[in-house]
């Protein structure tokens, strides 16, 4: 009886031992497989939800709780000036809703300088820094680039005008017909009465608004009222500061103005006249004045 006892006991104690050991080899496998996933799973993305556009916006629409919606977006990555809840771009009672400054795509995120302030309309006001003022100049064909002008390009402005009189020189003493660099990097707010930015057809416009400050649009108007303006595109990325430009017909064909040869002026002669008789004496004497 004892024997078999015996016997039972080691079977099971061997029994025991089989099914530790498999149980281990189970969870050695199993966290191998884990680690593994985990591995090529990558890093975890912290995510956060950010308002984006539900439709297609074009420039100058109102926007509705329709025209939004919330997506995840990695955090990291995210742009300075996006809305994280709807409410945000939805109308505020006693203000109005927001219109559309720049035309975004469906699935875009929206951005704070894409859409006005509540209440405000996507005209030009929007786009006047503060101090700055809305001048408008008269352009055609030929002074308006073609009609390659968009809202938001820089351009510079020449004045050709006539210069008369001695008193009225510019600058290296230019006289009659003469064009002038008179403003660089202007900002151009809109082109005849659209302010889009997103306006891609060619046109020829007749009047063109940019941004100045009050100095420089009294030089404007003064030079659109004594002359004729033309404009010239700027590159997008251009920073340099173009010099002081004065283009006469002389400069222009390369001819140079005849120096006069200044009078000749004779030394003054100071002398003391003494009669002896009938001759005259002339003495020299130094000149007072």
């Amino acid at each position: 009886m004892r024997l078999i006892f015996g016997l039972v006991l080691i079977v099971g104690i061997g029994l025991a031992g089989f099914a530790t050991y498999m149980a281990k080899n189970y969870i050695d496998q199993y966290q191998q497989e884990l680690a593994l996933e985990r591995q090529q799973r990558g890093p975890q993305i912290e995510l956060v939800d950010v308002v984006v556009a539900a439709r297609e916006l074009k420039y100058g629409a109102k926007i509705t709780e329709a025209d939004l919606r919330l997506v995840p977006f990695p955090k990291r990555s995210l742009p300075e000036g996006y809305f994280d809840k709807i409410d945000a771009l939805t109308p505020v009672t006693g203000l109005g809703g927001r219109e559309v400054l720049r035309g975004m795509g469906k699935s875009e995120i929206i951005l704070a300088s894409k859409v006005t302030k509540p209440g405000e309309p996507a005209g030009i006001s929007t786009r006047l820094a503060p101090g700055m003022r809305a001048f408008a100049i008269q352009v055609d064909a030929i002074s308006g680039v073609s009609g390659f002008l968009r809202p938001g390009d820089a351009v510079d402005v020449y004045w050709t005008g006539r210069v008369q009189g001695q008193n009225m020189r510019t600058e290296g003493d230019s006289t009659g017909d003469v064009t002038k660099l008179i403003e660089t990097h202007m900002q151009l707010v809109a082109i005849d009465q659209s302010a889009d930015v997103d306006r891609s057809e060619t046109r020829v416009a007749r009047t063109v608004t940019v941004a100045a400050t009050p100095q420089q649009v009294a030089v404007l108007a003064q030079a659109q009222a004594t002359g004729r303006l033309a404009l010239s595109l700027v590159g997008a990325m251009d920073q340099s500061n173009a010099e002081v430009i004065e283009v006469d017909q002389s400069r222009l064909l390369g001819l140079q103005a005849r120096v006069k040869a200044a009078p000749r002026v004779e030394e003054e002669a100071c002398v003391i006249r003494t009669r002896r008789g009938a001759e005259v004496v002339l003495t020299p004497i130094p000149c007072t004045n």
